[in-house]
């Protein structure tokens, strides 16, 4: 298993190859575009892109001199005005970009999850190493208790991975209390949690309790299965009632996981701000836009619950402001407006 070094994006034009910067690259314009890779920004980009934030769009001509901006969703077509290209928050054109390559690591850290619960319960027939470098640990108060240790001894970093948005207040007053002394040594801390928490009162709480510092939160659509890293060692559960886990301690996988934990931060958003819609102009919230994406790719409500980490209900509740908000009259004219609002793209597919 190894790790990308970011998202794929696609390049401009037809030949499917990078602008040589020897020549026109949009083949309309005299001005030739700085030469430099598929997943950066040049100078002229970035001046455009100010530009657009503080005019509300530009010229489609400007926005063809400077391709890049639209390779990395900075810029979309206006659609009252084809001749008009309008800016895109940067956070929600990272997320379109961070969104291939997390739904790769979701599959790969799911199918090694699997992997390690297939085989996991074979080990004590072959007996174990002195220092093996995966050991499975059952029971969660076993698990607390080590995740615990690990937290004590780490001096660098905490990184945590929470699914779902319920967490009880028992288990987030612990979560307080492990918290403190590694903050007051200036250990890093790091928490992605889902979108739905943002709701959950418990979690807004453990927040304005706990010693600022270099504690850091953020939310995204969809999480992995819990996770926590330190600095030689990561923990990840590997069955669904979470009372099994991997521990896991070989330096090339907590590299890995590390790397992995990067890259899903960087397409979330911090706690403390609001959601961004993909579309700056959608009438619905951030997370009524995930779930409108999720319905346009055909899941179902129990499996976009699930991976909202919300109820069936409460998921069901939003499907129905979207259908009172859009004037839908069915499921499937729900589908068509949602596409036709613009709110989903209709080649998107999960």
């Amino acid at each position: 298993m190894t790790a990308k070094s970011g998202p794929t994006v696609p390049e401009d034009g037809t030949s499917g190859t990078p602008p040589t910067g020897h020549g026109p690259e949009d083949g309309t314009s005299g001005t030739s575009h700085p030469h430099h890779g598929p997943e950066e920004l040049c100078a002229p980009a970035r001046l455009l892109y100010t530009d657009a934030l503080q005019r509300g769009g530009v010229t489609a001509a400007e926005a063809d001199r400077v391709p890049c901006l639209a390779r990395l969703g900075l810029l979309r077509p206006d659609p009252h005005d084809p001749g008009r290209r309008l800016p895109v928050p940067a956070a929600a054109a990272l997320t379109e970009l961070l969104a291939p390559l997390t739904r790769d690591i979701h599959a790969r850290v799911a199918a090694s999850a699997a992997l390690v619960e297939a085989l996991a319960p074979l080990a004590p027939l072959t007996g174990s190493s002195d220092d093996p470098a995966m050991t499975v640990i059952q029971g969660k108060p076993a698990i607390q208790a080590a995740v615990a240790e690990a937290g004590k001894a780490a001096r660098k970093r905490i990184l945590t991975l929470h699914p779902g948005s319920k967490r009880p207040d028992v288990m987030l007053e612990q979560a307080r209390q492990s918290a403190i002394e590694p903050l007051r040594r200036g250990v890093s801390m790091r928490h992605l949690y889902q979108h739905s928490a943002r709701y959950n009162m418990n979690l807004k709480q453990y927040v304005d309790r706990l010693p600022h510092g270099d504690l850091q939160i953020r939310t995204m659509e969809q999480t992995a299965e819990r996770m926590f890293v330190f600095d030689r060692s990561a923990y990840i559960s590997i069955s669904p009632e979470r009372d099994v886990a991997l521990c896991v301690t070989h330096p090339a996988l907590v590299r890995y996981l590390a790397h992995v934990y990067d890259v899903l931060w960087a397409g979330a958003t911090p706690f403390g701000e609001p959601l961004r819609t993909s579309s700056p102009d959608a009438p619905v919230t951030a997370v009524q836009h995930s779930i409108a994406r999720l319905l346009a790719a055909g899941h179902v409500d129990d499996d976009i619950a699930r991976r909202m980490g919300i109820s069936v209900r409460t998921c069901r509740s939003h499907i129905a402001r979207l259908m009172q908000t859009l004037g839908a009259t069915s499921r499937t004219h729900l589908g068509a407006l949602l596409i036709g609002s613009g709110i989903v793209e209709a080649h998107r597919r999960d």
